[in-house]
């Protein structure tokens, strides 16, 4: 028997608990961090806390997302994990009828303190991305598209239309970007 299974159905939770982002749950939203906490992903670079209020100013604008999270692979050494989360984003701007679906993977840095599992820092993978509503095609400013990696260029594109730009360049699967987040999360986790 797993003894670990208590820790894997919590951090599991955590994991899953990103729909409450999707759902406008702010408050359950932001119990998933510890204090302290930070973020990277596409259009935000900061503290957890602002993360939460960023994504209620999201959630009040055109631009409406969806997560489907599929089961975590965790890595353990005491009170620390690495998780790795693959993960599915659709989004869709009503104003401009326009939408995209991206494929990522979380990678996230959790903490157990005070018996309690949470996020330290969620950073993210992007494997790749694609336009939906393809009706408006010949709308998508393709020069605009390609200043972005393909793999998340779909999704840029519309953060950045719906007044969410991309703060830095992000991971890719393959890339140095990835091996060296990859290496200082691992460094993280073995930490005495």
């Amino acid at each position: 028997m797993d003894a670990r299974i208590e820790d894997r159905a919590a951090i599991a939770d955590l994991m899953t608990g990103w729909m409450y982002r999707d759902l406008g749950e702010w408050d359950r939203l932001r119990d998933l961090f510890h204090p302290g906490a930070t973020i990277a992903i596409t259009w935000f670079d900061g503290s957890a806390a602002d993360f939460v209020d960023g994504s209620a100013r999201m959630g009040a604008s055109d631009l409406r997302t969806k997560h489907l999270i599929a089961n975590p692979s965790i890595t353990f050494d005491g009170d620390r994990a690495l998780v790795e989360t693959n993960a599915m984003i659709m989004a869709e701007n009503t104003a401009l009828d326009l939408g995209c679906t991206a494929h990522n993977r979380f990678w996230d840095q959790v903490e157990k303190r005070d018996s309690t599992w949470r996020i330290t820092r969620r950073e993210s993978i992007y494997d790749m991305s694609s336009f939906s509503f393809l009706a408006k095609a010949p709308d998508i400013d393709e020069k605009t598209v390609r200043r972005y990696p393909r793999e998340y260029a779909a999704l840029a594109y519309l953060l950045e239309r719906s007044g969410f730009p991309l703060v830095r360049e992000f991971p890719t699967r393959g890339s140095a970007l990835e091996a060296e987040m990859k290496a200082a999360g691992t460094a993280w986790l073995h930490q005495n």
